[in-house]
């Protein structure tokens, strides 16, 4: 089972980063061209914060019940070591930053009342933690 959940994890982000660029260019068109903000707006942002958040979950269950996470902190030095590091510390840290803004970037969009805020929000906050994921998402493992 472990081991179909480490599948799984390493596939999301083939759903999870088309739909977070495919948020970002939408949001950003309608904030450019004024547009009304619609009901298939607020799914695709809903999607996309659900893609997120079950990446995240998975990730955390991966990190603290496999190998290559926290146990990797019980390494003397392994600050020091590059990969190590980033598997310890760096991509969770940035993983669960980036789903954050996600996850705030949505909240405020709710919250406003304006259309151009709610796509500003969603826009801007997207583009930050799809940043911040390209940044710290391991290619070399992820892609071999």
């Amino acid at each position: 089972m472990f081991s179909g959940l480490q599948h799984l994890h390493s596939f999301m982000p083939n759903l999870l980063l088309p739909v977070l660029v495919l948020s970002i260019v939408v949001f950003g068109i309608k904030y450019f061209s004024m547009r009304a903000f619609t009901k298939s707006d607020k799914r695709l942002a809903l999607i996309t914060l659900i893609l997120g958040h079950l990446q995240l979950i998975m990730g955390l269950i991966i990190y603290f019940m496999g190998s290559n996470g926290f146990n990797l902190t019980k390494i003397e030095g392994f600050m020091k070591d590059t990969t190590l590091r980033l598997y310890a510390v760096e991509h969770i840290s940035i993983m669960i930053l980036a789903i954050a803004i996600i996850t705030f970037g949505y909240s405020r969009a709710k919250r406003q009342f304006i259309n151009s805020k709610k796509f500003a929000s969603l826009g801007l906050s997207f583009l930050i933690a799809f940043v911040l994921i390209l940044l710290r998402t391991p290619w070399s493992t992820w892609l071999a």
